[in-house]
């Protein structure tokens, strides 16, 4: 029971986390730039963000980026960081679909819990290699970019991957750690037996 709870916190946990990597991706605050003070920037509306996929300028009234679409002349890091942060949001499908099908209320006829707990070990790791992506091109990605130009703060985007990935890699280590051993899992789970004398009687089965 307790492998269980500990199993489906992780996935929980992991899920949360995976839709903050989304997020991160598809966002472009990561940080925020400028050559002033951030109160000198707000007053003169050169406060910009950058991020994965546009440099943005906030002024008064009006947020206008600009999309980097040229791969050529984009500096290494943003490539880098970019094509870590897709690997990270491509891996988190496997994973979420292979934790899907061992959790506790999905039966697949008569499968031994071996397999499941195979099922389940893939998805753990798969997990935590999202958020090793996730955390190595959160933390790369500001450091580089602070080579370039001024950073005064770090923007919501980088936060969200933060925490997302942070997430992920917890979720991931609890289902790979605690999810107990080949022979005992999903051996924890009970209905109850059909004609049965008593309406209390349960039998335990293999998943």
């Amino acid at each position: 029971m307790v492998a269980t709870c500990l199993h489906l916190v992780g996935f929980v946990s992991s899920f949360v986390g995976w839709i903050g990597v989304i997020v991160a991706t598809a966002t472009n605050e990561w940080v925020v730039t400028c050559g002033y003070t951030i109160t000198t920037c707000r007053k003169m509306d050169e406060l910009g963000s950058k991020g994965l996929w546009a440099d943005c300028v906030m002024a008064t009234g009006l947020y206008h980026c600009k999309p980097l679409v040229d791969i050529l002349i984009l500096p290494g890091y943003v490539q880098a960081c970019r094509a870590l942060m897709i690997a990270a949001t491509v891996l988190g499908l496997p994973a979420v679909f292979l934790l899907l099908t061992v959790l506790p209320c999905i039966r697949m006829g008569h499968e031994p819990g071996a397999a499941k707990y195979r099922r389940s070990q893939l998805g753990g790791v798969l997990l935590i290699l999202l958020a090793l992506c996730g955390i190595v091109a959160t933390i790369w990605f500001p450091v580089s970019a602070h080579r370039e130009t001024t950073i005064v703060s770090f923007g919501y985007s980088l936060y969200t991957g933060w925490i997302g990935s942070a997430l992920c890699l917890f979720g991931g280590c609890v289902i790979v750690c605690c999810s107990g051993d080949a022979q005992s899992f999903g051996e924890n789970r009970f209905y109850y037996a059909s004609g049965s004398s008593s309406p209390t009687h349960a039998k335990s089965a293999h998943v």
